[in-house]
């Protein structure tokens, strides 16, 4: 069991499989010109394995591939297919965009919960944030999963000056099809330009949607992220992920192992332990995930203020999100 010094039990790993991806959005990575980490600084798909048995035996239940985009990965199916093999829930991030060239090994490792990635519907600004032009494929691989039976959930970042235009035309989304949309308050990151004015937070998107629906409040559970609701008589639910504005990391159960093997525990945390470096020297790596996790701190990485709007970007230490993994 991995327990905290606050008493919190982590046992939901987030593995990034590549810091690699097919899109460019602006809010996850720099607009400068990305250099990719050397595939020698990378994970084997066994040294992948070997890092997540390890985990597996100290108490995890539920591992996340995500990336970069976990999908361009060549041995994604590899490596799903072996992880498939031991008793942990498995689920996947994901922009959407390959979906349909995966969807029978995520059928048969028995993955049964995707997230996708869409801050858009619309095709202009789905270019402009992506700087691609494949929303038509994304959406279509939604439907795919839908029709494949996943509970899929749309993750879509809450950027000001975007997200209030199209708030209820997500939520309507979820009318007829069974749909989970969560609506992500904007996170500072390196190279992402944050600044707490364009965070939209959810009492405002709340209140944009209440202008349109009547919403009824659902139950969270202890280690949810997303505040949940649904419109009556609706096929699907929305939430908001309110880090920013309300942050939930009293029941934090997460941790995070970067494409290069790095142990986060925290998201924001600066604090990382080199689990891959340790592994190829044949050194404890378990000494040093019980150490991370003893070392996390109350809240926000320890890093800034839990009212968003005094934290200062140019003082938070931290990766970019590609970087660090979804």
């Amino acid at each position: 069991m991995l327990q905290d010094s606050f008493g919190r039990i982590h046992d939901y790993l987030r593995i990034s499989l590549t810091d690699h991806c097919n899109f460019r959005c602006t809010y996850c990575m720099p607009q400068e010109e990305m250099e990719w980490m050397p595939q020698s600084k990378l994970m084997s798909k066994d040294e992948i394995l070997k890092l997540a048995e390890t985990f597996i035996q100290l108490g995890v239940k539920k591992i996340r591939l995500t990336g970069g985009e976990p999908l361009v990965r060549k041995e994604f199916p590899e490596i799903l297919e072996h992880l498939s093999h031991h008793p942990v829930e498995l689920t996947l991030t994901t922009n959407g965009v390959l979906i349909n060239k995966h969807i029978d090994a995520l059928k048969k490792a028995g993955v049964r919960s995707v997230n996708v990635s869409l801050d858009t519907l619309n095709r202009e600004k789905f270019i402009q944030l992506t700087r691609r032009d494949n929303l038509e494929q994304v959406w279509n691989n939604i439907l795919l999963l839908l029709d494949e039976g996943f509970r899929v959930k749309i993750n879509a970042v809450a950027l000001h000056g975007l997200i209030e235009d199209e708030i209820c035309d997500f939520v309507a989304l979820t009318e007829k099809q069974p749909l989970h949309v969560r609506f992500i308050e904007f996170m500072p990151f390196a190279g992402n330009h944050w600044k707490s004015k364009k965070v939209v937070t959810a009492s405002q998107m709340l209140t944009l949607v209440e202008e349109k629906y009547s919403i009824e409040k659902l139950e969270d559970k202890k280690h949810d992220t997303a505040k949940k609701y649904k419109v009556p008589g609706f096929a699907g639910t929305f939430a908001f992920i309110t880090t920013m504005s309300e942050n939930f990391c009293a029941g934090c159960n997460r941790i995070r192992l970067t494409a290069d093997g790095k142990i986060k525990n925290c998201l924001f945390g600066k604090e990382e332990l080199d689990l891959l470096g340790a592994l190829r020297k044949g050194e404890d790596v378990e000494k040093l995930i019980r150490l991370s996790i003893s070392r996390k701190h109350k809240a926000l990485g320890g890093q800034f203020d839990p009212d968003y709007l005094k934290a200062n970007p140019d003082q938070i230490i931290n990766r970019s999100m590609i970087k660090i993994g979804g």
